[in-house]
C-alpha cells in the first residue's frame, strides 16, 4: 500500500489512477494522516431476474382497450383546425 500527499496525488492523478486500476491500493494523507484510500472498483454483480415474480399483482382490466366514445368523436367528428375568432 503507497501513500501520497494532497499535492502529490494533484500532481500525478492520472498515474495513481492507472496504479488503482491495474489493482494496488492507494492512500492519500494530509499532514501525515490518513484521509482517503483509493481502491480498484468492483461492480456488483447484477441480481438474476426471476420470471413471473410480479404474478398476482398487476391487474389489468378486462376492457382496457375499448375506445372512448367522447375522444372518438373529438378526433373524427370536429373540425380539423380551430374556428378563428
Amino acid at each position: 500500500m503507497n501513500t501520497f500527499n494532497i499535492r502529490e496525488a494533484q500532481a500525478h492523478m492520472e498515474v495513481i489512477l492507472k496504479r488503482v486500476a491495474a489493482g494496488e491500493e492507494i492512500v492519500i494523507v494530509n499532514r501525515g494522516k490518513p484521509v482517503a484510500r483509493l481502491v480498484p472498483y468492483k461492480e456488483a454483480p447484477k441480481p438474476r431476474r426471476k420470471p413471473g415474480s410480479m404474478k398476482g399483482k398487476i391487474w389489468i382490466s378486462p376492457d382496457f382497450d375499448k375506445p372512448d366514445p367522447e375522444l372518438e368523436a373529438l378526433f373524427y367528428d370536429s373540425p380539423i383546425e380551430p374556428e378563428q375568432k
